[in-house]
């Protein structure tokens, strides 16, 4: 039996969270189907574009993605502390952009005199609205839906075009972020889909190293910070042109032509989070099937177990072997 979603996701032990979904039918839906010889590589341009919108509409922040030919990697932030911050219109607003609500919201939206009863109508549904604007559920389902409907639209069909279920991890620590962060960009390079990350289409890798040649970050993606000190802006904890520089090593890596030594510039952050090269790379080559419902060293994976009252740390054999 498929484990409740409320029991995987637990925002007390980590905001972060990497997120699977995959198509079904016989074809590569999002790829070249061979047996018909139709492309359909122009909905992955569809995926990239409604995941990036929603992130600008929900209290969550993509950090990486990849849209490959049948299936889809993305890296979330739930971004808390800003569903509390806005106030109720604001909330309003951003569900307006998704869905209709009711006739009374939309008068309390026009600034129309409510009454007290009225008022608390609002306000309950409000509540409601912002617990979903934070709900990876939500996300994922307002994401799939609309791209299902596309599909199905274009090939004069009906039925499911994903599964029924997107796979879920949480990411409990900065070494576990960091390892997911590059497995989820060089996903094009270990399907053999790309050379480089920086040809990796419609991937957050690609979207990055563009903005990096304008000394810049993309705004529809969570930035990177910088590594962790007192006053932490929001963002990932870790320099940009660092990580670039390992995950450039790491693809090379993969590709068994072009091993090498990594570079001096890109050894801080594993070692920073205590992580050997040899064990770097087998976390980002196999990191979903070492791991299941949470990624992380020992003790996080202990914390995030007793949180979520289950009886069994899974994978931890895997976690102190890679994690070291």
């Amino acid at each position: 039996m498929a484990t409740p979603r409320k029991n995987q996701i637990s925002l007390s032990d980590t905001p972060y969270y990497h997120c699977i979904s995959r198509c079904v039918r016989r074809a590569f839906l999002c790829g070249y189907d061979a047996l018909t010889g139709r492309s359909y590589e122009h909905r992955r341009g569809w995926v990239e574009a409604k995941l990036l919108s929603l992130g600008r509409i929900f209290f969550i922040d993509v950090c990486a993605y990849a849209v490959m030919s049948n299936h889809t990697h993305l890296v979330l932030f739930v971004n808390s502390k800003k569903a509390l911050r806005l106030n109720d219109k604001a909330v309003l607003l951003r569900w307006h952009k998704l869905f209709k609500s009711s006739l009374l919201c939309q008068r309390f939206l026009m600034g129309e005199l409510l009454s007290k009863a009225e008022l608390s109508v609002v306000q309950t549904r409000i509540a409601v609205y912002r617990e979903r604007l934070t709900s990876i559920s939500w996300f994922m389902r307002v994401l799939n839906e609309d791209i299902a409907r596309q599909a199905n639209k274009e090939d004069n069909c009906t039925g499911h075009f994903w599964e029924g279920r997107f796979k879920s991890q949480a990411l409990l620590d900065e070494a576990a972020l960091a390892a997911c962060l590059a497995y989820v960009d060089l996903n094009p390079i270990r399907a053999k889909m790309a050379e480089v990350p920086e040809k990796s289409e419609f991937t957050s890798a690609q979207m990055r190293i563009k903005a990096t040649k304008e000394t810049k970050q993309p705004k529809s993606l969570l930035r990177f910070a910088g590594n962790p000190r007192k006053h932490m802006p929001k963002g990932l904890p870790f320099e940009l042109s660092t990580y670039l520089e390992l995950l450039d090593w790491t693809g090379r890596c993969i590709r068994e032509d072009k091993r090498g030594a990594i570079p001096d510039a890109a050894r801080p952050i594993l070692e920073r989070l205590d992580i050997s090269p040899d064990n770097w790379l087998k976390l980002t080559t196999n990191l979903t099937k070492a791991f299941k419902a949470a990624i992380g060293k020992e003790r996080a994976i202990t914390d995030y177990t007793n949180h979520m009252h289950r009886q069994r740390r899974s994978c931890l054999s895997n976690s102190r072997a890679l994690f070291s």
